[in-house]
């Protein structure tokens, strides 16, 4: 039983129904776990065990015929910006240490009615708005293969908890990066849905975010299995009044004509890292063995992708990080102030930025006609050290080289899955995976077969 942590949710699902196992072993698996290793990463910033294991007896008293959610009994893990009954919503800054939620967000909300058991909650930045996880509530969340860098965010709690085996679902949220950076970091898989097929709301204040918010936001699933995303996906997915934008749709299309699939190797400007190289055209090997066509291409515009998504959280920012100067630590305000800076629209209008924007998405929309699957690299270059992106001299032009391939996904609304596909000089490597928008299926069905033609590279001990 103590190697049950090892497990995916849906093989914990599986054994749970079979009655194999049950969810009270699988809960106190977990929290062993916890105890073992969150001390040497903190990843877990408050643990549920009473409730958790409550949760459990009572999915073990439950009759056989109503067992019929689809993580009966399997615990997840949530970050501390989506709201759960019975603990704070902290984005992360000390103001709101004890922001209680009266209402459970609608992912939480969709996973407990799937059967699954809220295990704990996660760190991440300040407001969410680093590639790295630190803060002054809860402190720095370490990378388990090596400590000296950073974890990713803003997820990166729940991408840690994954990779050491503390948690076999986590939820965490996207507008840069922040489902995907931590999946690259830290080697396990999670999926940025297009933008509004999962909802997101919370009951705090402000409940309405901002234009870039509501055109890029999304929140998803992370885990250690492309299955389990999938699963995740299917609880997770579809309308909720309380977000206007998200949408009832189906959760797969008409297959392609051809099965045909560009890999992304090379971006202007950027010399990407060798590894990265190597694990992208592994990908297209494994998809040709599989009867793909694969070919070598690149997506269009891709400077002028991540100039749009600075342009649309920019707008935002220049108004929004003047306000947050009290809430927020000293370094973080100043960099945010660079990237308003570095991506200063000047005197474009709003409406031509949102129009610059659509026309990219047709553009992406053509080349997907041409290869409905995409695969490139998530981060441009290597895992950095931890603090990288808060020096004042280098740190926003340190973001902007990271981020040319995670920003499609955002600022376009595509479906993106990350993929860990291997280790590379002591550090996970992997992939990146692209399709049009609700899309999600083609994603997840390429990651399916690269993943079974690769080693998963977690859960790990962590290297301390």
């Amino acid at each position: 039983m103590s190697e049950l942590f090892k497990l995916s949710a849906t093989e914990l699902a599986t054994l749970i129904s079979s009655g194999d196992v049950s969810s009270r072993e699988v809960v106190d698996a977990h929290l062993d776990r916890i105890e073992q290793v969150n001390g040497h990463v903190n990843a877990i910033t408050v643990v549920l065990s009473d409730s958790a294991r409550q949760a459990a007896d009572a999915a073990d008293a439950m009759p056989r015929d109503q067992r019929v959610g689809p993580f009966h009994g399997v615990p997840f893990t949530i970050k501390e910006n989506i709201d759960c009954v019975g603990s704070a919503t902290t984005q992360g800054i000390p103001l709101m240490a004890e922001a209680m939620p009266t209402r459970d967000a609608p992912v939480v909300a969709r996973m407990k009615a799937a059967g699954a058991i809220a295990l704990g909650r996660t760190n991440m930045p300040e407001m969410g708005l680093r590639l790295s996880t630190d803060n002054p509530l809860r402190g720095r969340t370490l990378n388990p293969w090596n400590a000296e860098l950073t974890a990713g965010g803003s997820s990166g709690g729940d991408g840690v908890a994954l990779a050491t085996g503390m948690t076999p679902l986590g939820l965490g949220n996207d507008i840069g990066g922040s489902l995907r950076n931590p999946a690259y970091c830290n080697g396990i898989t999670s999926l940025k849905p297009t933008r509004g097929r999962i909802p997101h709301a919370s009951c705090l204040e402000p409940e309405d975010a901002g234009m870039a918010a509501q055109a890029m936001l999304v929140e998803g699933p992370m885990a250690r299995s492309v299955t389990d995303l999938r699963q995740a996906l299917s609880v997770l997915a579809g309308r909720d009044i309380r977000d206007p934008l998200s949408v009832d749709a189906p959760l797969a299309g008409q297959a392609p004509t051809r099965q045909r699939a560009a890999l992304v190797t090379e971006i202007d400007g950027l010399t990407l890292p060798a590894a990265t190289i190597r694990e992208i055209e592994r990908a297209g090997r494994v998809l040709a063995a599989a009867g793909w066509e694969v070919e070598t291409a690149s997506p269009p515009e891709l400077r002028q992708v991540t100039e749009t998504w600075g342009n649309v959280l920019t707008i935002d920012f220049s108004v929004m990080v003047p306000l947050l100067k009290p809430l927020i630590t000293g370094p973080l305000y100043h960099q945010l102030m660079e990237v308003c800076r570095r991506f200063d629209c000047g005197n474009i209008p709003n409406s031509a930025v949102h129009a610059e924007r659509a026309r990219l998405g047709r553009l992406w929309s053509a080349f997907f006609a041409d290869y409905p699957v995409v695969i490139g690299p998530t981060w441009t270059c290597l895992p950095w050290a931890a603090d990288a992106d808060l020096d004042p001299e280098t740190g926003a032009a340190l973001l902007e080289r990271t981020v040319p391939f995670i920003t499609p996904g955002n600022v376009l609304g595509l479906p993106s899955v990350a993929l860990p596909t291997g280790v590379s000089e002591g550090l996970p490597t992997g992939i990146q995976i692209y399709a049009d928008l609700w899309r999600e299926d083609l994603c997840l069905d390429a990651a399916e077969i690269i993943e079974a033609g690769v080693e998963r590279p977690t859960p790990i001990d962590p290297v301390v």
